[in-house]
């Protein structure tokens, strides 16, 4: 019995030491394919019992993305800017607790070159899922001259294809390609791999995976229609082609003359529900905004994204679009004439008031005679008669001044008037 027992004991331990040490995958091998398509292919392993349906456990050396799956071969998209290692076991079964073989690892590193002469803030924009538009910024350790070009490549192409024109807009680089055949298939599982390197050779390529699901930016709606409609302002739009009015989100601004309001709605549900808006327009979208005056001036423009109902990314706006205004504009001509006429009248009434202030003095404080000027003409040279008369009365001439002054200023204002 206890014979028995020994042997059964040896037979179950024998059985766990071959689950332990299972032999490991050979022929482990990497590839690349298009531009950033990573492929690893292995072997089973040499010796493995006939009775063991193989399973094969990998993943990657940030022990991320594992997976157990029988098929031989892995590949993953991933940008060759970094080193990238597959590390591979065998085991018998699809418990993950199995431990599976000794782990084999296969690396492989990014293309040779100086990574100060690499590009930097390479990023792609898919534009109104018709084109894509990158950009770049130059490395540290590039040539002024230096010509770049761009590959593109995404599962509707046959092959590698090169970006043809290549602008510059201020400090960055860029270019842009079509890429309109990808919406055609299933592109929510869809990428487009991206590389940015020299005519030359002598910078470091650099590399780019854009989801299709992310880096959506649509084009400005088009603002059809506005109307008043029971103390509401009705905005029908459409909206930007390519896209279907589920898989976007609006805002709707409106800016009032009057009032200066600047008033920013969102809108995550547009439907018409206006009767004197257009029935069974394709594409179009509606927004009632409450509480507008009708006899002011309205403005509205809006602008759009992408949600996450249809997309990944929900953070680029399109521009705003055309403005459309509604409503009456207050009449500016007659605060103008009286800001020009106003300062025109009160200039004559200070200029009439220090008049009549002048006569008004004359008439109160009348010009007092100097007596020692009439004693010294009355004895004085009497030899020049014309002199003697023309000083002999100093209060009579002053006043006569004094009058026809007062005299000729009335008459230069009846003329005036």
């Amino acid at each position: 019995i206890w014979f028995s027992i020994l042997a059964l004991n040896h037979s179950s331990s024998t059985h766990v030491a071959a689950k332990e040490t299972q032999p490991p995958v050979t022929n482990l091998s990497v590839s690349v394919e298009n531009l950033c398509t990573v492929i690893w292919t292995w072997n089973p392993p040499e010796g493995a019992s006939p009775n063991c349906s193989l399973w094969y456990f990998s993943h990657f050396g940030d022990k991320q993305d594992k997976k157990l799956a029988p098929e031989t071969r892995r590949s993953k998209e991933v940008p060759l800017n970094e080193k990238i290692c597959l590390q591979v076991g065998s085991q018998c079964s699809t418990n993950e607790s199995e431990k599976p073989s000794i782990l084999v690892e296969k690396c492989i590193s990014p293309p040779e070159g100086d990574p100060e002469s690499a590009v930097t803030e390479l990023q792609c924009i898919w534009h109104n899922l018709s084109y894509m538009k990158c950009s770049w910024l130059p490395g540290r350790n590039t040539s002024p001259d230096t010509n770049y070009t761009l590959y593109y490549w995404h599962r509707s192409l046959e092959k590698i294809r090169q970006c043809e024109e290549i602008y510059k807009e201020g400090q960055y680089f860029g270019c842009s390609f079509d890429l309109t055949k990808v919406k055609d298939s299933s592109f929510e599982q869809h990428s487009v791999q991206i590389m940015v390197k020299d005519y030359a050779g002598k910078i470091k390529p650099s590399f780019n995976i854009v989801p299709l699901t992310s880096r959506v930016k649509p084009d400005p709606p088009h603002i059809k229609n506005l109307s008043f409609h029971n103390g509401d302002l009705h905005v029908q739009w459409e909206n930007p082609q390519n896209f279907i009015s589920r898989c976007l989100f609006y805002e709707v601004e409106v800016n009032n003359s009057q009032t200066d309001a600047h008033n920013v709605f969102s809108v995550q549900e547009a439907k018409c529900q206006n009767p004197e808006f257009e029935r069974n327009v394709e594409n179009t979208s509606c927004f009632m905004v409450p509480g507008v005056l009708p006899d002011t001036l309205n403005t509205v423009r809006i602008r759009v994204k992408t949600n996450k109902l249809c997309y990944e990314d929900d953070k680029l706006w399109s521009n705003w679009s055309q403005e459309m205004s509604i409503g009456k504009k207050r009449n500016s001509t007659l605060y103008i004439i009286m800001l020009l006429i106003v300062p025109v009248i009160v200039a004559g009434a200070i200029i009439v008031l220090l008049l009549y202030l002048k006569r008004l003095k004359i008439i109160i404080f009348p010009p007092i005679p100097d007596p020692g000027k009439i004693f010294k003409e009355m004895f004085g040279d009497q030899n020049d008669d014309t002199l003697h008369w023309k000083k002999y009365d100093i209060y009579e001439k002053q006043t006569k001044e004094e009058t026809d002054s007062v005299v000729l200023i009335e008459n230069l204002k009846k003329a005036s008037q």
